[in-house]
C-alpha cells in the first residue's frame, strides 16, 4: 500500500494524519525492519509503495492478540473493576 492511500484509509476510520506525521512513522518502521518498501510509476507518479516483512506481519499478529486481550478485559460480563 502507498502512504496517501494509507492516510485516506485512516481517514475514513476518523483518524486524522497529515503526510508529515505518517511518512516519519513509515520511515522507522522501515528502518526497524517491520516494513519493506519499493518505488512504483503509476499516473505518472512516482510512488513508495509499502509491504510489512515477515518481522513486521508477526509484530502485527502479536499486536492484535494483545488488544484482543485488553478488550477482553475491558468488556468482561459481571465485572465491576
Amino acid at each position: 500500500m502507498f502512504g496517501l492511500g494509507m492516510i485516506e484509509e485512516l481517514s475514513r476510520h476518523g483518524y486524522r494524519l497529515s503526510p508529515g506525521t505518517m511518512y516519519p512513522i513509515l520511515h522507522g518502521l522501515e528502518k526497524k525492519g517491520f516494513l519493506r518498501s519499493r518505488e512504483e510509476w503509476a499516473d505518472g507518479h512516482r510512488r513508495r509503495i509499502y509491504r510489512a516483512t515477515p518481522t513486521g506481519r508477526k509484530a502485527l499478529r502479536t499486536a492484535k492478540d494483545k488488544v484482543r486481550e485488553l478488550f477482553g478485559e475491558l468488556f468482561e460480563e459481571g465485572d465491576d473493576h
